[in-house]
């Protein structure tokens, strides 16, 4: 299984030993937190565009 590596240098994310952008090698990372917020932003969302559609009506 792989893992999830950070090139410090880029500061991107990758599953590759050395970093496809720069070329230098990468470190492995733990994976970015998951948030329970991220779920609910799509719903958050809608909900803003029918109160501004509310509004302008």
């Amino acid at each position: 299984m792989k893992r999830i590596r950070y090139c410090e240098s880029c500061r991107i994310y990758t599953l590759k030993e050395i970093c496809g952008i720069c070329g230098g090698s990468t470190v492995l990372k733990a994976p970015l937190r998951y948030s329970n917020d991220e779920q609910l932003k799509k719903y958050r969302r809608d909900l803003k565009k029918e109160e501004i559609g509310r509004a302008s009506a």
